[in-house]
């Protein structure tokens, strides 16, 4: 599985930015794909799922604001409006193992292919 991130950069406090992830190698009935984000000294958290219903899951901090969806098996993108500074970090893109049943999004776990990531600055 090759999952590689585009769309990253620089934006304005209030702003907007569109990341893509290219995904390849990857075929599943069952799965979820998700985006992670890591601040400069802070853990990896999630940000959004979306399992293979399209149903999504946003962490607190960005729902209202982001939107994750996919293009078929090959694409999933994150839609991330009224950026905040606190929105900054290296953002990226991941799925997970094939599951034998349907997961809902908000349960996803097992991320176990990433792609490289993508730097995102939001600046106030």
């Amino acid at each position: 599985v090759q999952l590689v991130e585009s769309g990253g950069g620089s934006a304005q406090a209030g702003g907007s930015l569109r990341l893509s992830c290219a995904v390849s190698g990857y075929s599943a009935r069952y799965y979820c794909l998700g985006w992670f984000r890591q601040a400069p000294g802070e853990e990896r958290e999630r940000v959004a799922a979306i399992d293979s219903d399209t149903i999504t899951y946003y962490e607190p901090s960005v729902a209202g604001r982001f939107t994750i969806s996919q293009r078929d098996m090959n694409f999933v993108d994150l839609q991330m409006n009224s950026l905040r500074p606190n929105d900054t970090g290296m953002y990226y893109c991941a799925a997970t193992r094939p599951y034998i049943s349907y997961v809902r999004a908000e349960w996803c776990s097992e991320f176990m292919s990433w792609g490289q990531g993508t730097q995102v600055t939001v600046f106030s």
